[in-house]
């Protein structure tokens, strides 16, 4: 089933389209999901971060620490920055700008956002589950939902998302995405919001997330769709009524 996803007019004018049955060959793009597949090793990285997380809730010495680096963060604040509340969600929205500015990444706008969706549904789930569960207190004491931090794992979420769509065109996207996401992590604690270990542990929900939506995809492709050809179709349709030229832009799927 294909549906509208964007409609630009140009000018302020009443635009008359009339839909065609067919689209030219040249018009059609097709795209085949491009999914990462799973390797154990994929889980060394977010295992560490979250196991690290969960041994913090636990180990005095780690909660020790932790007020050690909460000490060196709060020192010399003299107020906070809220660029954390922005920031978490800049390496997803890179992915569409890119994509805007004619960088292609990995997968196109479908499937794209369904991968984006299905990690957020997995990240915000667990993330809230274990805030219910863990109650730990937060470092400025204003309530017990500290554990894990949600800023840091949406920010690393979509941090992940950005390299898997565009590591193949360069590294350094991927690497800016997590220079955004590591940054965020930072703030949470300059800010007194998080424990070193409640960071963590967002981080590594915020990747594994990602890589559990590149994994399953392909069956939600097929359940949503039922196997049908993924296939992308755009066009430009000007319309002229004697007095005022139109331009109207159509991208379906």
């Amino acid at each position: 089933m294909r549906k509208i996803i964007f409609l630009v007019i140009l000018q302020l004018l009443t635009c008359s389209v009339l839909a065609q049955n067919s689209v030219s060959k040249d018009s059609i793009i097709s795209d085949t999901v491009k999914n990462i597949r799973f390797n154990y090793k994929q889980l060394i990285v977010p295992a560490i971060l979250i196991g690290y997380g969960f041994w913090g809730t636990e180990s005095g010495q780690i909660k020790s620490f932790n007020t050690q680096i909460r000490e060196e963060f709060t020192e010399d604040i003299d107020r906070k920055i809220s660029i954390d509340d922005f920031s978490r969600y800049v390496p997803a929205v890179s992915v569409y700008a890119l994509n805007a500015f004619g960088v292609e990444g990995k997968n196109n706008m479908r499937d794209r956002s369904v991968i984006l969706i299905t990690s957020t549904i997995i990240n915000v789930g667990t993330v809230f589950a274990l805030k219910s569960l863990t109650k730990v207190e937060r470092p400025d004491g204003t309530s017990n939902n500290s554990f894990p931090s949600g800023h840091t794992a949406i920010a690393f979420a979509g941090a992940e998302f950005l390299y898997q769509e565009y590591k193949d065109k360069s590294i350094w996207y991927g690497v800016a995405g997590y220079a955004v996401a590591a940054g965020t992590g930072v703030f949470r604690m300059y800010n007194n919001r998080h424990w070193l270990t409640d960071v963590a542990a967002g981080a590594g929900i915020g990747i594994l997330s990602t890589k559990i939506a590149y994994w399953v995809n392909p069956y939600i492709t097929r359940k949503l769709w039922h196997g049908e050809q993924n296939k992308s179709t755009s066009f430009i349709a000007p319309f002229y009524d004697g007095k005022n030229l139109t331009i109207c832009y159509f991208k379906t799927f």
